[in-house]
């Protein structure tokens, strides 16, 4: 795919970062914010969700849509688990350790606190609040940011409770798991300031780096999640919901302005061939001899294939719009919502075992000459009836461009539909929890990280790709507190990352590291109680037994700190087994004999004080 002329097509995009806290307790109870295995769960419980009215009497659309698809919710239960999380007690007070991070990350994006809070419902009947929907505070707007193309303004910043974790799909509906479900989280939208895909990763990337720098809020997978809003002038707001990687946001922007470049092309040749759609109909008469297994399993279980005319349609249902989507993958999305496996059309066919001569039968059933094409649908009678209709809507909507949508991302870089937009319906106040007065003045201004690299260049003497990995890490407070106690700085920097990362590709389960293992090291190290060469042996020991203290695992792997004498002894030992090569060859022995020392010392002297005894013992008997 050639690049387009941005500009000409007049791209405007945001980004709403959503990014979990690192916090002791969640936002509206006392419970704990790390993550459990669904297997830990002690209980389950089930509910019903379905959409309210706002305070002025409407119901969102998107909320509307979702309540369509009938679901029972099964929740996973802890010990843990508290009433507020069930929705069986009103929520408690704002977390203030939240509320502090959240006046930090304010700061850091030059924005404007509001003088009072308020904490807003957002409906919300996926399933992943218990409650049928989301709490949700402005704390501050009006900010920017920087970027090489120019400045980002910041829309506005909210404190929202995190959403329940979506486990796995059942047969009645989905099951979620309530250890994540009000974990505090902010949300950051920026202005529609984007105007390219390489600014709309670099504006992310800033965003991020602002984060991070407050050191508290939670790293890995599904701990920060981007939305994308895209147009471009002559299309429509499109919302792409859960990009989970920084490298999928700027290919998402780029397909994104595709998909909506072809759909108004589609919609032009729509214009200009005075295309229409027509009525969906039964036509599981067609089908009654069919191989294909999908229709003959569908018809052999009692249900039916219905079908709908798109008059001047031929061709284009399959044109592609995105890598691997074409329209027809739009109406099957569409069709999909409604329970239904996908859609049939025929500019795919005959193929999945329809025949030509079904094919001519299915259009003259239902009216279609060669320039229309026809869209089926397959499944039990009731889901193809609903499914269909939704293929009808959907292909209306082509014939007037881009439709206003949220999608979600996929891994490769493109987007299928979810729901509608939603609107301000689904917005009304709380009335359990008191409005809170944020005051910014309570809370200092975290260091960035990019001074920190900065710093601990200028202050430690690491080389900038050292300071980076440090200052970027997850273990940067240890490293300080480290080099605060007398650890070498670089013998610090390096434990927590190269060590750990060595250690990681040997397969040793350093997720089992805690930063008391950490704290314990440094502690052996600066006492002089370890040598920097038993580092590597004391992590993997503790890895493996994370149980032990360090000091029971440096006993255990007997990685104490050899005193002089014990040095000299072991030495004195290895060159007067190799006699005969110290004789022969003098300090030329002096490169082999040092790796039999360091074994035979195993990680208990520093390599400096081990080549220092070496070359006297050497010299003694060269002379």
């Amino acid at each position: 795919m050639s690049e387009y002329d941005y500009e000409a097509l007049g791209l405007v995009a945001g980004l709403e970062i959503h990014q979990q806290l690192d916090t002791a307790t969640k936002l509206f109870c006392n419970c704990p914010t790390a993550l459990r295995e669904p297997d830990d769960a002690e209980r389950t419980f089930t509910r019903y969700l379905h959409p309210t009215k706002s305070e002025l009497g409407e119901i969102d659309e998107a909320a509307l849509e979702e309540s369509r698809v009938d679901r029972e919710f099964e929740y996973l239960a802890y010990d843990t688990t508290c009433l507020v999380e069930e929705d069986d007690e009103p929520p408690h007070r704002i977390d203030e350790e939240a509320l502090d991070v959240t006046l930090e990350i304010a700061q850091l994006l030059d924005m404007d606190v509001v003088d009072q809070g308020h904490v807003m419902r957002k409906i919300v009947v996926d399933g992943s609040n218990t409650s049928g929907f989301q709490r949700s505070m402005l704390i501050a707007g009006d900010g920017v940011i920087e970027t090489s193309d120019g400045p980002v303004g910041v829309e506005d910043l909210l404190l929202e409770e995190e959403s329940a974790q979506r486990v796995a799909e059942t047969e009645d509906g989905v099951r979620y798991s309530l250890d994540r479900l009000g974990i505090p989280l902010v949300e950051i939208g920026t202005k529609p300031d984007i105007s390219s895909p390489e600014q709309a990763r670099e504006a992310a990337e800033r965003i991020g780096m602002l984060l991070r720098s407050t050191g508290h809020v939670k790293r890995g997978l599904g701990t920060i999640r981007q939305d994308l809003n895209v147009s471009i002038e002559d299309g429509a707001r499109v919302e792409m919901k859960g990009v989970q990687s920084l490298d999928d946001i700027d290919d998402l922007v780029r397909n994104e302005v595709r998909r909506q470049v072809e759909l108004l092309d589609i919609r032009d040749e729509l214009e200009a061939r005075n295309a229409s759609v027509g009525e969906s109909q039964d036509v599981s008469d067609v089908f009654e001899d069919t191989d294909s297994g999908v229709i003959a399993g569908a018809l052999n279980g009692g249900g039916s294939v219905q079908a709908v005319p798109l008059y001047g349609f031929d061709g284009l249902v399959g044109r592609e719009i995105q890598p691997d989507r074409r329209l027809g993958t739009e109406l099957s999305d569409h069709a999909k919502r409604h329970g239904a496996g996908g859609i049939f059309h025929t500019d795919e066919l005959p193929a999945y075992g329809v025949t030509e001569v079904e094919v001519e039968a299915l259009r003259d059933a239902v009216g279609a000459g060669e320039d229309d094409a026809v869209a089926l649908v397959a499944d039990d009678s009731e889901t193809a009836a609903m499914a269909i209709e939704a293929v009808v809507e959907r292909a209306k909507t082509a014939m007037d461009g881009v439709p206003e949508e949220t999608r979600g991302a996929n891994d490769d870089g493109t987007t299928r539909y979810l729901r509608p937009l939603p609107g301000a319906a689904r917005m009304y106040p709380e009335t359990d929890v008191p409005p809170v007065e944020p005051d910014v003045t309570e809370v200092e201004q975290p260091e960035l990280l990019t001074e920190k690299v900065e710093r601990y260049q200028a202050d430690f003497g690491l080389d900038e790709g050292l300071a980076n990995q440090v200052a970027y890490g997850q273990r940067w407070g240890l490293f300080e507190e480290a080099v605060d106690t007398g650890v070498d700085a670089s013998l610090a920097a390096g434990t927590l990352e190269s060590t750990v990362t060595e250690l990681r590709r040997d397969e040793v389960p350093v997720e089992n590291l805690t930063d008391d293992h950490f704290r314990g090291l440094f502690a052996l190290l600066a006492d002089g109680d370890l040598a920097k060469e038993g580092v590597p042996d004391l992590l993997a020991a503790l890895a493996e037994n994370p149980s032990l203290t360090p000091e029971e695992a440096a006993e255990q792997e007997d990685l104490g700190s050899a005193g002089e004498d014990e040095v000299r002894e072991a030495i004195a030992e290895v060159v007067d087994r190799n006699a005969e090569q110290v004789e022969t060859e003098g300090m030329g022995a002096f490169s082999a004999l040092m790796g039999e020392c360091m074994g035979a010392l195993r990680g208990k002297a520093d390599g400096d004080v081990v080549s220092d005894v070496l070359r006297e013992e050497i010299q003694k008997r060269a002379n």
